[in-house]
């Protein structure tokens, strides 16, 4: 072998060691994969039959606090692109939807806070049940049954509405590869209180840095979060 062809071949190998060290072999994302989801399955079942107690109360103290379904469906943007029903204990009047269009009409402010965050702080529709639900984040409890159908997961990336999708830019793709989580990042982090961008960030860091201690960790902030839910940014 002529010194110009060890050369090539050396800078072949360097050139496949890097790739591989820059990216993980298939087999090995299956296998977080595969993990992950028999994680989420056991890890949701077992919350809803031990808290089942208190997912009745909830249910319960909804259906008093007026008129109207004990579970709110919105539609989402899950893993490539799938629009689900995300289930939620509703939180708001009945018709809170057709309130909400009357608001925005009629006050440019509200428009526009609704247009930046796809919420409004204080918002007049919310029941007396469904601010402490909101601030404690127990309104998304039901959702361990969207993680069930493999809807969710318990920890990725917000679950989007489709009208949030635009302003994901180049990082939408990389966003809906995987499923989305009931917590993550942005909703330990502050969540309504973070910039947009900053949330797109958070999205894109955890599809990258995805892994089984982080899910942990963010799953112990999350409890943190809701036994101790002031100023942390949910309404």
């Amino acid at each position: 072998m002529t010194a110009d062809s060890q050369v090539a071949a050396g800078q072949v190998i360097r050139s496949r060691s890097k790739s591989r060290r820059g990216k993980p072999p298939l087999w090995t994302l299956l296998d977080r994969a595969i993990v992950k989801r028999l994680f989420d399955i056991v890890f949701s079942f077992s919350v809803l039959i031990l808290f089942s107690p208190v997912y009745l109360l909830l249910a319960l103290l909804v259906a008093l606090s007026s008129d109207g379904p004990v579970f709110y469906i919105q539609e989402r943007v899950g893993k490539q692109g799938r629009h689900f029903g995300c289930i939620k204990f509703r939180t708001m009047v009945n018709h809170a939807d057709r309130l909400l269009v009357e608001m925005l009409a009629s006050s440019p402010h509200l428009q526009q806070e609704f247009e930046d965050n796809f919420k409004l702080k204080h918002d007049p529709r919310i029941t007396w049940i469904g601010h402490f639900l909101r601030i404690t984040s127990l309104d998304e409890f039901p959702q361990f049954w969207n993680v069930l159908m493999g809807d969710m997961s318990v920890v990725g990336p917000r679950p989007l509405v489709p009208e949030e999708l635009h302003r994901y830019g180049d990082a939408i793709e990389q966003v809906l590869s995987i499923r989305p989580g009931i917590t993550g990042l942005w909703q330990v982090s502050g969540r309504n209180d973070i910039p947009y961008p900053q949330r797109v960030r958070m999205d894109a860091y955890y599809v990258n840095h995805r892994r089984f201690w982080l899910d942990l960790w963010l799953i112990v902030k999350t409890v943190r979060v809701v036994l101790f839910p002031k100023n942390n940014g949910a309404y």
